[in-house]
């Protein structure tokens, strides 16, 4: 931090000049100014230290972790319990089973105990943190008399949320209505709701061959999602599946009271209006790879039908796609929002495409993710689209509940990662700076 102070010479120095009888010059030099607030900034200093040191994602997923783990843990213990009552023989059998339940009690505790311990350390923080930002408002509130109005909007290319660093969770596990049932699929938030719809969540299955779906799943709150129901119900595209004009691939996005997908057996983007039941197309540049030609993939595994992967972020709607001439590279395009749908600018990355395991849009920057291992997935690469730079060394990596993510939306709304795994929902928290 630098500061830079800018004071009259008039108002600092009182100079008093005399000429002694041996001609020397000699210059008395009176400071009227208070001495810098060394020791001010020093504590200032050492305060933010200190929270730094103790507020860090790794430390919310420290305490996400122990929820997440009791969270599990308490299911199977009463499923346990229920086990020993059925079928109880009161003797060895039974025997076996309470030691089961001991030692799951015992770690159930120690869980307990983790979670007091941090939660009580984070309780002394919050105390500490709120009694000193209250004394530096009172302290503002008592000097400014002119405060300086905030821009209602950040600048052109500028993140309102600051720089993206981690991603912590999941915050939400959840199988909903199917469990198992339909592997492929997506879910998450509308940006840009209707009115009355700012709350509800949307759900996109595959059911026919893990490959097409021909309507969207809407439900009225997040709750109602996960414990599976689901008002006001399903919305059809078409009532057969698949045709014209319906959903093929996992990677779609709700914007506008709209859903965005890539049409069945085209290398169009569709725009299905959720008010007026209505699609319109919009086509992208020939030789764009579809039908399963131009996937997401891993080592030994591609994703099939992932050829064009919708995405939002606060800026509106974008589509990612490979084309021939791109040679397999990641093209990016903003769509803009219409019946029909219009492409507006697009970019031409360095980025091989079955390089790549997903990829999602926040603040104007593309992000894309590969495989690690079953547990991890790592988001590697950005491509910045107000400055055209890329990196391949971004290295924040996502905890898995499920071996693959099938698609990945990004929620502006809450700062939401959404992803769909193995017929599982899953979100995470993207950490801003």
């Amino acid at each position: 931090m630098k500061l830079c102070v800018i004071i009259p010479l008039c108002a600092l120095i009182t100079l008093t000049q005399q000429v002694p009888p041996q001609d020397q010059c000699v210059c008395d030099l009176t400071n009227s100014e208070k001495a810098f607030p060394h020791d001010k900034l020093s504590t200032v200093e050492d305060n933010a230290s200190k929270c730094n040191s103790n507020i860090t994602p790794k430390k919310t997923l420290e305490l996400e972790s122990l929820m997440l783990g009791l969270e599990r843990r308490l299911p199977q213990l009463e499923k346990d319990l229920s086990v020993l009552e059925r079928e109880n023989d009161g003797e060895l059998y039974g025997v076996l089973s309470l030691l089961v339940i001991e030692n799951e009690l015992t770690e159930i505790k120690q869980l307990m105990d983790k979670l007091n311990m941090t939660s009580l350390r984070h309780q002394h923080l919050t105390t500490d943190t709120t009694e000193q930002r209250l004394k530096r408002d009172l302290d503002q509130c008592k000097d400014e008399h002119h405060p300086t109005p905030h821009p209602t909007q950040p600048p052109q290319g500028i993140c309102p949320h600051g720089k993206f660093v981690n991603i912590t969770g999941p915050g939400v596990y959840t199988a909903g209505e199917y469990p198992g049932s339909y592997m492929y699929g997506a879910w998450g938030r509308d940006p840009k709701p209707a009115v009355g719809k700012e709350n509800w969540y949307w759900l996109v299955m595959l059911t026919s061959s893990n490959v097409y779906s021909n309507y969207i799943r809407l439900y009225s709150s997040l709750s109602s999602l996960i414990v599976g129901v689901s008002v006001p119900g399903n919305v059809l595209i078409h009532s057969s599946n698949p045709t014209t004009n319906t959903v093929q691939g996992p990677n779609v996005v709700l914007y506008g009271d709209a859903l965005y997908y890539n049409c069945y057996n085209k290398y169009d983007v569709c725009r299905f209006n959720l008010s007026t039941k209505t699609v319109t197309t919009m086509q992208l540049p020939e030789g764009t790879r579809f039908n399963s030609k131009g996937n997401f993939c891993r080592l030994d595994e591609c994703y099939p039908y992932t050829d064009l992967d919708l995405a939002t972020d606060e800026s509106g709607v974008w589509v990612i796609y490979t084309t021939t001439q791109d040679f397999g590279n990641l093209v990016l395009s903003k769509v803009e929002e219409g019946e029909p749908p219009t492409l507006n600018q697009t970019w031409h990355t360095s980025v091989y495409k079955q390089a790549v395991t997903n990829t999602f849009m926040a603040c104007g920057v593309l992000y894309a993710t590969r495989y690690v291992s079953k547990e991890v997935e790592e988001i590697f690469y950005s491509f910045d689209t107000s400055t055209g730079v890329e990196k391949f060394d971004i290295g924040i990596f996502i905890r898995k509940m499920s071996p693959n993510i099938y698609s990945l939306n990004y929620s502006p709304v809450d700062q939401m990662l959404h992803a769909y795994c193995n017929s599982f929902m899953v979100s995470y928290k993207v950490l801003f700076e």
